[in-house]
């Protein structure tokens, strides 16, 4: 991998990740734009302890633009957008309408592929393999970032799911703060310690699991995949690596080399969930459908503030383990689960689909 680091006109980072050392990476921005100016803040929750960013900047941000106004298309001709160069095999850049920004954190884009037409489970494995790179160079450089507490990369698929630029991508943020849903796992990791006489939670999910088998959906030499026993949402799939590791930067050349064939293909079995399934309730047969919207989310450890979780036991980046968390909004063809008030109101989830047969399904649509 080649990395290259650049400044866009108004003074954001910009990097080339590429897969050939010979590439030369040298155009300049030429659009005259003025300094990005951002209003962001954090502000805490006295209530329920969490914290909600403040961003009215981001209401003025791009919105499903036609293919050939892309900003995160590259740039040829006089047709001038987030990335400098006529080509590249993927980039990060500085979110010009960040949600966090300055001694709020950072955001940042990682577009996964100059193909706009493409998804991320149209990449081969050499390129889904370039992205697992920069996600982890990232959470390595952020990381180091005085306002920076954890490190989340994560794509958002879907104009269900509110995803205003269709080109293929997914965002970095790096927050401030430990985040609400990473703090009630180390609380549960604390608790479950004390508990057992010192046994990691993790551990102990990822064994159940894969004693029981009828929730595994795919399972490789490094990784397992499963519909957790209590899943929030119709179709979700927990990822982890095998050897326990707390974040990207920890996992191993085999886990890293066989992570893009197993992402892969459960990427393309969630975009064949609902093929065949109810296809006259919207005229549609499984070929015409659009593709199944999802979340992809890393789970890291922090790089700091266990003090608060330990308790009677002390818990360290050690008893976390990473896992990526793939879900689709999805319910059945042509309806979507929406948060309504049990979820949105009390944060208690209903699920429609059984977790054993989301997992069959999953199964089911495995590539021949």
């Amino acid at each position: 991998m080649k990395k290259t680091s650049t400044r866009l006109a108004d003074g954001r980072e910009l990097i080339y990740y590429d897969s050939r050392d010979d590439v030369v990476r040298d155009a300049v921005d030429r659009r005259p734009l003025d300094p990005t100016v951002t209003t962001s803040e954090v502000r805490r929750d006295p209530l329920l302890g969490d914290s909600v960013a403040v961003a009215s900047h981001r209401q003025g941000r791009t919105y499903h633009p036609p293919a050939d106004e892309c900003p995160l298309c590259p740039s040829r001709g006089e047709r001038l957008s987030e990335i400098p160069d006529s080509s590249y095999d993927v980039v990060v850049f500085e979110n010009r309408f960040p949600s966090l920004a300055g001694d709020c954190g950072r955001c940042e884009v990682v577009c996964f592929t100059s193909e706009h037409d493409q998804s991320f489970a149209d990449l081969t494995e050499e390129q889904a393999g370039l992205v697992l790179d920069a996600w982890t160079d990232r959470t390595a450089e952020l990381s180091h970032l005085d306002s920076v507490a954890q490190v989340f990369c994560f794509e958002n698929r879907g104009a269900e799911i509110g995803v205003t630029l269709g080109h293929p991508h997914g965002q970095i943020y790096a927050y401030p703060f430990v985040t609400p849903r990473t703090s009630l796992m180390l609380r549960s990791v604390a608790q479950h310690k004390e508990q057992t006489g010192g046994r990691n939670l993790f551990a102990d999910v990822v064994e159940r699991e894969t004693a029981d088998g009828s929730r595994i959906v795919l399972e490789g030499e490094h990784w397992v995949a499963f519909v957790p026993y209590a899943a929030h949402w119709p179709y979700e799939v927990h990822l982890y690596p095998k050897r326990q590791v707390p974040d990207l930067l920890a996992l191993d050349d085999a886990a890293r080399t066989e992570f893009p064939q197993v992402y892969l293909e459960l990427l393309r079995r969630f975009d064949r969930i609902f093929d065949g399934r109810d296809g006259a309730e919207d005229g549609q047969g499984g070929a015409g459908r659009p593709p199944t919207p999802y979340i992809a989310a890393w789970h890291q450890a922090p790089f700091g503030g266990f003090e608060e979780f330990g308790g009677d036991v002390s818990v360290s980046r050690d008893d976390f383990a990473l896992h990526l968390e793939l879900f689709t909004i999805r319910r059945t063809s042509g309806k979507l689960k929406f948060l309504a008030g049990s979820e949105s109101g009390m944060s208690v989830f209903i699920n429609d689909v059984p977790p054993e047969a989301a997992a069959e399904r999953l199964r089911e649509v495995a590539s021949k």
